[in-house]
């Protein structure tokens, strides 16, 4: 009986370590899910900050080349025949 009486406390013992490792395994999931959503909270934030950027820097090089630079006057060209067309095309729908 008494050999019984020890393995019923091993198997406790046991369960007990096995709960607190649960326990612990779990508390670090929940850090690492609110670890990976701050992470994925920054990447949009710079995406945002980026896209923000080159639309800066699109503008900043039309303002360049509209100022008498050489580097980017093929650019600029081309967005304003692109802003020509737009215009055309509204001029032509509203002549329907």
């Amino acid at each position: 009986m008494s050999e019984l009486l020890q393995i019923v406390d091993s198997l406790e013992i046991k369960i007990s370590k096995l709960i607190e490792k649960n326990t612990l395994l779990e508390q670090t999931t929940i850090d690492l899910k609110d670890k990976c959503d701050n992470y994925q909270r920054v990447i949009q934030n710079q995406s945002n900050d980026y896209v923000v950027l080159s639309e800066r820097y699109n503008a900043l090089k039309i303002a360049h080349s509209l100022a008498g630079s050489d580097d980017f006057k093929r650019e600029t060209k081309l967005k304003i025949n692109s802003i020509i067309r737009e215009i055309d095309t509204c001029l032509m729908q509203l002549a329907d």
